[in-house]
């Protein structure tokens, strides 16, 4: 803790300092334990990034960053008790909702899915649209009992609208790293996989993959989708929420704080605060955040667009959701979030 005090006071941190939301809080942080998918997913980017600038420690909290395989098993992770908190897509949280889970979405990180659709090198010229990828095998990320993960529902919504059902093609996991995602493509053991930056950059520049659809920028994300929609996001569960209500709030703050750090912050200062290992692996990172930075919410506030469109998505990959007339909204406290129209 005194060594990373000492690091950030070295570099100056707007988050620790207190420019952004106030004084820094007391000198001794509670421990909050986050479930995250992981490492080096764009998605879940301000976790990390949280404390590397020190945005935790400013509201009086220490992050624990429990990296898993993918949001199903980071929300398993959490309901199972093994962590405070976890990071997932919210699609994958109203699932377990949906299977009786005591879940909370209590703070949203991105706004729109940050997913692209990779098809490995040796198809290209074969598969050209999502109906040629009838009969192949889409990578996705791992699933749990009772809950597909959003990477899957969003596979399946992109081959229902080109007219395919969900059981044309084969779905199997290719995990949460580039290693796991490199080696599926590869291999030939998946044709197609829902991908993450800043691995997809990292594939299709070594040829190892081509791009056949992209849904990280907000406008074309309103235009195919009729609106913004939160993937990245932090659950809990019912107990946390009622008895650790300041915790809960803790963490949020520093969700916000981060996420306002980002927006007055440039590719290059959240690369240089993150500070990846292998040059390739920043040189990837660098380039995606100077074209992809505005996937993140500005402000950290649950947008009612956002809520909607996730509410179409479900109606649209999961007929038990309408049947039980769940609303998205029913599994969402924004008090410490705040909302957006």
């Amino acid at each position: 803790m005194e060594k990373r005090r000492r690091f950030l006071a070295s570099a100056g941190s707007l988050a620790v300092t207190g420019g952004l939301f106030g004084p820094v809080a007391a000198a001794t942080p509670s421990r909050a334990v986050v479930s995250v998918p992981g490492p080096g997913n764009l998605l879940y980017l301000p976790l990390p990034l949280a404390s590397r600038i020190g945005a935790d420690l400013a509201e009086g909290l220490e992050l624990d960053i429990r990296f898993t395989g993918g949001g199903p098993q980071a929300i398993r992770a959490m309901l199972e008790r093994n962590s405070d908190f976890a990071a997932a897509g919210l699609s994958a949280l109203a699932l377990q909702k949906l299977n009786g889970k005591p879940v909370v979405c209590i703070a949203p990180m991105t706004r729109v899915p940050a997913y692209t659709l990779l098809v490995r090198a040796g198809l290209r010229g074969k598969v050209r649209q999502m109906a040629d990828l009838q009969g192949l095998v889409v990578g996705v990320k791992g699933h749990v009992p009772g809950g597909r993960s959003t990477s899957q529902l969003f596979a399946e919504y992109l081959l229902a609208r080109a007219g395919l059902r969900p059981d044309q093609v084969n779905y199997v996991s290719a995990g949460q790293s580039y290693d796991s995602q490199h080696a599926a493509l590869v291999s030939g053991a998946v044709d197609a996989l829902v991908g993450d930056e800043p691995f997809v950059t990292r594939l299709v520049r070594q040829k190892v993959a081509f791009a056949l659809a992209d849904f990280h920028d907000p406008e074309t994300t309103r235009k195919q989708m009729g609106g913004l929609f939160l993937n990245g996001m932090i659950g809990t569960r019912e107990d946390m929420v009622a008895g650790k209500p300041a915790l809960v709030e803790k963490l949020v703050r520093t969700i916000k704080r981060t996420l306002v750090w980002v927006d007055t912050h440039s590719a290059d200062e959240m690369v240089e605060a993150l500070n990846p290992g292998q040059p390739e692996e920043r040189r990837a990172l660098r380039d995606v955040l100077r074209l992809r930075k505005n996937i993140y919410s500005p402000d950290g506030r649950i947008s009612d667009e956002q809520l909607r469109t996730v509410d179409r998505f479900l109606r649209a990959t999961e007929p038990a959701i309408a049947a039980q007339g769940l609303s998205v909204r029913s599994l969402v406290d924004a008090r410490w979030a705040g909302s957006a129209p």
